[in-house]
């Protein structure tokens, strides 16, 4: 059920309604979203390898394609997703403290994992009928980075401290 929740308001985004309530979601669970959704993602890859009628998987065991999928594309683009929302969300941090804004780097990386939604699924829906180059990710990268700047935007702006300096009067 959060993952549903948490897939409806990764749709609603830069929404303040859907951001605060995505904010909400523990990161374990917004790993393990983030873990489906690249599995989803991959599903047209995973369809041709299997269709593949050449070279040396073509020889092995189904199951074997499926280690094999799972080892040389499903586990090098997580690491290179996790490793590009992480440096995201330094610049979204870095972005926020230009801005005056009060974020961490917590909340920045989980509302970045939640913009890669509709440019995964995008890129899904396109892979399945043409070829797409993985380029098509640094231009996910570009989207994350505009939407988490119009979501950085609607955070509240940090309190200016106010130096509170008692003299006693009585002297």
């Amino acid at each position: 059920m959060v993952f549903i929740e948490a897939f409806i308001n990764s749709l609603k985004l830069p929404s303040k309604k859907a951001m605060f309530k995505l904010n909400r979601i523990s990161m374990d669970y917004v790993v393990f979203y983030l873990f489906f959704l690249i599995a989803i993602m991959l599903i047209p890859r995973l369809v041709v390898q299997l269709k593949v009628s050449d070279g040396l998987v073509d020889r092995l065991p189904i199951i074997l394609k499926l280690v094999y999928f799972f080892m040389f594309n499903y586990l090098p683009l997580t690491i290179a997703v996790f490793i590009f929302i992480t440096i995201l969300a330094y610049i979204g941090v870095f972005i926020a403290k230009l801005l005056n804004r009060k974020l961490r780097l917590q909340i920045v990386w989980k509302l970045i994992a939640f913009t890669t939604t509709i440019p995964f699924l995008l890129y899904m829906l396109l892979s399945a009928f043409y070829p797409i180059s993985d380029v098509y990710l640094l231009f996910a990268m570009l989207y994350s980075l505009i939407l988490l700047t119009l979501m950085i935007l609607k955070f509240p702006q940090r309190r200016k401290k106010i130096s509170t300096n008692k003299t006693d009067s009585s002297k």
